[in-house]
C-alpha cells in the first residue's frame, strides 16, 4: 500500500470520495428497492405468479456473492481504481439491457448481473475507506456513508411506487443509470489508489490459498457471520414485504411505501448514533447496546402472533427495532472483522462480503418460504431465531474483541 498519511478529520475534500462511492452504492441499493414495487407488474407482464415477486431480490443478491470472490484480490494486484470503475461501468450497462428483457428468466438473469455491482462496493471500495482512514475515523465515515445509503430503502419503495403510476417499471433502470454514471464520474475524479502499483504481487494462485487461511480463522469467520443475521430480517422484509402489505394485506403501494420509512428511519438513527459516539466510547460498546433494541423488538414481534389483527404494526415496529441495532453494530463489525485477519484487505473484505451475500440469499429462500407455508407466523419466527443468534454470536465476538484491546493497551 501507498505510505501516504492516513486521514484523521473529516473535511469537504476528505470526503469528496466517500460522497461518490456512497452515489453509486445509492445506485445499486435503489436497484434493489426501487424496483421491488414494481415486481407485481413484472410478474403480470410476463405471466407468472406472485410467488416470484422475492425471488427478483434473491437473485440480486445472488449476483452480489457471485464475483465478489475475486473482486477483492483482483483488486488486491490490480489496483482499487481500475476495478472499482470497471464494476461501476458494468453495472450501467446491466440497468439499460433491462429494456431487451421480456421474459422472467432474461429479467432474473439481468437481476443477478446488476446484483454484481455489489461486489464492488464493498470488496473494493470500502476497503479504500479502511485504508485510507484511521480507525475511529473510518468507522464514522461508514457510519455517514451509511446513512446516505439508506436514503435508497427510505426512497426507493415510495418512488418506485409512485414511478410505476406514471411510467413503465422499465422506467426505473434508466434513472437508476443515470445515477451511477454520476457516481462513475465522481469515483473517476476523486478516488484514491491504496495499492502501490510497484510492489510484489501474489499469483493469483494463491487465491485458494489465502480464503483457506481467511476462513480457518474463528474470529474472523464469527464476525462475518453477524453481519448477515442481523441483516436477514431486514432483506427478508423488503424482499416479501409487498406481497405481505400489498396482496395480503390490500394496502395501497403508498401505503406500502410509508410503512418503510420507520424501518430505515431507525436504522439512520442507529448510524447517527455510532458516528456521534465514534471518538469517545470504546469500539464495540454501540454493538452490546444493540442488543436491548433487539430484545424488546423480538417481544413485540412475538405480540403480534398472539394478537393478530392482520396489522402491519407489530412486524414494523419490531423489524425497526432490530434496523436500530443493525444501525449500532454494522460499522463496527464490519471494522473488527476487517482486521481480525493479516490478509490482504481485498481478500479479507471479499470474504465478508461473500458470506453476507450468499447467507443474505440463503436467508431470504428460508423466510420466503416459511411465509409461503406459514404465513405471518413463519416470517416471524424466522426472524426471533436469527435476532437471538445475533445476540449470541455478537456477545461472544464483542467481548473478545475489547479484552483483547484492553490487554494491548496494558501491554503498551
Amino acid at each position: 500500500m501507498h505510505h501516504f498519511k492516513k486521514i484523521s478529520t473529516l473535511t469537504g475534500a476528505t470526503l469528496l470520495f466517500p460522497i461518490a462511492l456512497v452515489l453509486f452504492e445509492f445506485a445499486v441499493y435503489i436497484a434493489n428497492d426501487m424496483v421491488q414495487p414494481a415486481m407485481l407488474l413484472v410478474t403480470q407482464e410476463f405471466g407468472v405468479g406472485n410467488a416470484w415477486v422475492p425471488v427478483s431480490m434473491t437473485a440480486f443478491t445472488l449476483g452480489g456473492a457471485m464475483l465478489t470472490w475475486l473482486t477483492g484480490p483482483w483488486s488486491d494486484r490490480a489496483g482499487r481504481r481500475p476495478v472499482m470503475l470497471a464494476g461501476a461501468s458494468f453495472f450501467i450497462l446491466t440497468c439499460l439491457a433491462t429494456y431487451a428483457a421480456h421474459q422472467i428468466e432474461s429479467f432474473l438473469l439481468l437481476r443477478i448481473l446488476q446484483g454484481t455491482g455489489l461486489c464492488f462496493i464493498a470488496s473494493v471500495g470500502y476497503a479504500v475507506i479502511q485504508e485510507a482512514y484511521e480507525e475511529k475515523t473510518a468507522v464514522q465515515v461508514t457510519a455517514l456513508m451509511g446513512n446516505v445509503g439508506l436514503l435508497a430503502p427510505m426512497i426507493g419503495p415510495l418512488a418506485g411506487a409512485a414511478l410505476i403510476s406514471v411510467a413503465p417499471w422499465r422506467s426505473s433502470f434508466l434513472i437508476i443509470a443515470v445515477i451511477a454514471l454520476l457516481a462513475l464520474i465522481g469515483l473517476w475524479r476523486t478516488m484514491p489508489e491504496t495499492v502501490d502499483p510497484d510492489s510484489e504481487k501474489t499469483p493469483f494462485s494463491t487465491i485458494i490459498h489465502e480464503y483457506i487461511a481467511l476462513f480457518s480463522n474463528g474470529h474472523f469467520v464469527i464476525s462475518a457471520v453477524c453481519i448477515p443475521i442481523l441483516c436477514i430480517p431486514l432483506v427478508g422484509w423488503i424482499a416479501i414485504s409487498p406481497v405481505i402489505l400489498v396482496d395480503d394485506m390490500h394496502l395501497s403501494m403508498l401505503a406500502y411505501g410509508l410503512w418503510q420509512l420507520p424501518v430505515f428511519g431507525c436504522i439512520v438513527l442507529g448510524n447517527l448514533f455510532v458516528a456521534f459516539v465514534a471518538k469517545r466510547w470504546p469500539l464495540g460498546r454501540t454493538v452490546l447496546i444493540g442488543v436491548w433494541p433487539i430484545l424488546l423488538g423480538v417481544l413485540i414481534i412475538i405480540a403480534g402472533l398472539v394478537f393478530d389483527d392482520n396489522t402491519p404494526i407489530y412486524i414494523v415496529t419490531g423489524i425497526s427495532l432490530i434496523s436500530f441495532a443493525l444501525g449500532l453494530s454494522y460499522s463496527v463489525l464490519y471494522r473488527f472483522t476487517l482486521m481480525s485477519s493479516e490478509l490482504p484487505k481485498g481478500i479479507v473484505s471479499a470474504g465478508i462480503s461473500l458470506l453476507a451475500l450468499g447467507l443474505q440469499a440463503a436467508g431470504i429462500e428460508v423466510m420466503r418460504i416459511a411465509y409461503v407455508k406459514w404465513g405471518m407466523s413463519g416470517f416471524s419466527l424466522a426472524t426471533v431465531l436469527l435476532t437471538i443468534g445475533f445476540v449470541v454470536l455478537s456477545r461472544l465476538r464483542i467481548h473478545h474483541e475489547m479484552a483483547l484491546r484492553a490487554d494491548e493497551m496494558a501491554t503498551n
